[in-house]
């Protein structure tokens, strides 16, 4: 079974971006042999089916991860990141897509736990569905909330092992998401100040979506790296998604050189027309 709400946007250049950081971020985090918890804020359903109603309405995946999913030339980040998306496509062919929740479940050990939020009523269920389908021992690990992510992350912080991974991405339909971002992060440093804090957001025509990541850098933050990819204009219409940013909190001090070389191949590959571009800077 398979969500009809994330599915619009399975694999998607924002996906492509949001999930190729995450991959990094948890095989970081595994290289220590001490536990962490993964917690999501909006995990969705966890797995997609793109050939399914949902996925095929908008087809966002072919401009996302069909494109790099014959690639032999994937800048190291990128090969990581493919490399998890084949292991739910084990004919070769590209027919499923993970979430989040799935890529961190597929790579993390048997000590590691996992959080997450789904508020809407339909998309929880499925994910319940789709996590029964993995067997006992992923259920074991794994806490799923029908709740507000945002409310309910401060509930769980810190994470008993003192290391853990949230991710932020909500879908910002709801232009009040934004202020509620800034709201949680602030009340997650408060309460687990170590953390690492990846959130997600649009690029498009509204004066919120600019500011967010202005904001998330003013925070008294030691550490941060904010990447953002950009694969045309923007919308005429001031809605539509040009591109997207991941603002990381307390990130890997790898996590920017092995960005580098990522984001120009990505604004090339995914761009219209050559209208791609990038941005990557930070702090600490």
């Amino acid at each position: 079974m398979f969500s009809y709400r994330h599915a619009f946007h399975a694999g998607s250049h924002a996906d492509v971006l949001k999930h190729s950081i995450l991959v990094q971020l948890v095989q970081y985090l595994r290289q220590k042999d001490k536990p962490f918890w993964y917690i999501d804020t909006h995990a969705g359903a966890g797995l997609y089916a793109l050939q399914g109603a949902w996925a095929s309405k908008t087809a966002e995946y072919a401009t996302g991860i069909e494109k790099l999913w014959q690639r032999t030339d994937l800048p190291p980040i990128l090969a990581a990141y493919v490399e998890q998306v084949r292991r739910f496509n084990p004919d070769g062919a590209l027919a499923h897509y993970p979430g989040s929740p799935w890529l961190a479940m597929e790579m993390l050990g048997e000590r590691d736990r996992l959080r997450l939020f789904e508020w809407h009523s339909s998309e929880v269920e499925v994910l319940h569905d789709n996590l029964r389908r993995r067997g006992r021992a992923d259920a074991r690990r794994t806490m799923v909330y029908a709740a507000d992510g945002f409310a309910g992350l401060k509930a769980l912080l810190p994470p008993p092992p003192r290391r853990g991974l949230v991710l932020i991405d909500p879908s910002y339909e709801d232009k009040q998401d934004y202020r509620r971002v800034m709201q949680t992060v602030q009340e997650g440093l408060e309460r687990f100040a170590t953390g690492c804090y990846a959130v997600w957001y649009p690029l498009i025509q509204r004066r919120e979506a600019q500011m967010l990541p202005e904001k998330l850098a003013r925070l008294p933050i030691k550490s941060w790296l904010n990447a953002s990819l950009t694969v045309g204009p923007p919308d005429l219409t001031g809605l539509g998604l040009h591109g997207s940013g991941m603002f990381i909190i307390n990130p890997p001090y790898t996590l920017r050189r092995e960005l580098q070389p990522a984001l120009p191949w990505l604004a090339k590959t995914l761009g219209y027309e050559g209208a791609g571009s990038f941005t990557l800077h930070g702090a600490g």
